[in-house]
């Protein structure tokens, strides 16, 4: 469904450069219509092909004006437009798709719940935080994480129904007014959205972020922090905010079955975690010696490779609905390897 969708922007699009590559999209759907999204990798590929060709032909011209003759606050408003431009393009079409990566219950030996990641379709391969942090430098952040949540929020109707969805935010997007009214707009029930937090909550918008999200939760909606900001001040903060779910990623849960510093902070999380209520998730479980670790510190949850990669396939996703043998998670490891052929890397939202 999400595929359909991007490629039916695609074809709507008048551009007579890319008449001939779309008109082959068309055909090869044709063909195939059972497997759009091999038809749509194609189109991109082909499509990045043209774009270096063009952007080859405006090198070779640009040799003749140096850069050098651009003022610098023009060259500046330029780049600001341009990045503009790509973001509303990008908001206006829709080329944006939803992964899911799967949370596994250690108690329940089952999937509990999913991440959404944003995976844009894109010429330039860009990572998705440089997109979002594009879209911010340029005034459209909020409409971006918007966006992407209405996309998560859509694509969650294939999950099973049992599954909790966690869903990147920035704090300051917390703050729109937009974010009340999108949950009054999406058939995802409240109760199984986790809107997880991308980035510290700074001291003069935090009485702010309160009063916006405190509604929210009271209506079923929660919040997951991660260990990024795990400063003093911030663990102190944790005790007002009380999470309903706190993040640990690999700076704790790296070398956790054989370091003993390591295995000490994850066990003081465990314990702070517990203390105010919050339910602990491992971030980045990529070996079995770490999740056997995990699991006797008392982690309700992991989240990694070893346990299942980010998929935009439902028939993945449908899988997630019966409990897993540990004995087969290396299996699915390797199996939803295969789930997306698109760029490594960190993710987000």
């Amino acid at each position: 469904m999400q595929a359909w969708g991007v490629i039916a922007a695609v074809l709507a699009d008048p551009d007579p450069a890319g008449a001939a590559i779309r008109q082959r999209l068309s055909d090869r759907l044709g063909e195939n219509p059972g497997v759009p999204e091999r038809a749509l990798l194609e189109y991109l590929l082909e499509r990045r092909q043209l774009d270096a060709t063009q952007e080859g032909t405006r090198d070779t011209a640009s040799t003749l004006q140096p850069l050098s003759a651009v003022p610098p606050h023009l060259a500046e408003r330029v780049d600001s437009l341009r990045s503009l431009s790509r973001i509303s393009a990008l908001l206006e079409q829709q080329m944006l798709m939803t992964a899911f990566q799967p949370i596994y219950g250690l108690d329940s030996k089952s999937v509990v719940g999913v991440e959404a990641l944003s995976r844009f379709v894109s010429d330039d391969g860009a990572r998705a935080e440089l997109w979002f942090a594009e879209a911010a430098a340029v005034g459209l952040g909020a409409n971006l994480e918007f966006s992407a949540l209405g996309s998560a929020a859509l694509a969650a109707a294939n999950l099973p129904e049992h599954l909790y969805v966690a869903m990147n935010i920035s704090p300051a997007s917390c703050l729109d007014p937009r974010l009340a009214e999108l949950f009054d707009h999406i058939e995802l029930p409240i109760e199984r959205i986790v809107l997880e937090l991308t980035d510290g909550i700074l001291d003069e918008q935090y009485s702010h972020f309160i009063s916006a999200i405190t509604p929210l939760r009271e209506r079923g909606l929660r919040i997951a922090i991660d260990d990024s900001h795990s400063s003093a001040g911030t663990l102190s903060r944790m005790l007002h905010l009380r999470p309903d779910f706190i993040k640990l990623g690999r700076s704790v849960i790296s070398g956790v079955d054989q370091d003993p510093t390591q295995h000490a902070v994850a066990a003081c999380m465990v314990e702070f975690a517990t203390q105010i209520g919050s339910v602990v998730v491992a971030e980045g479980v990529e070996t079995a010696e770490e999740l056997a670790a995990l699991t006797e510190l008392g982690f309700s949850a992991g989240q990694g490779y070893l346990l299942g990669r980010p998929s935009v396939r439902p028939m993945d996703w449908a899988a997630w609905d019966a409990p897993l043998d540990p004995d087969e998670l290396r299996p699915l490891a390797a199996d939803s390897g295969r789930s997306f052929p698109g760029p490594g890397g960190a993710d987000r939202q």
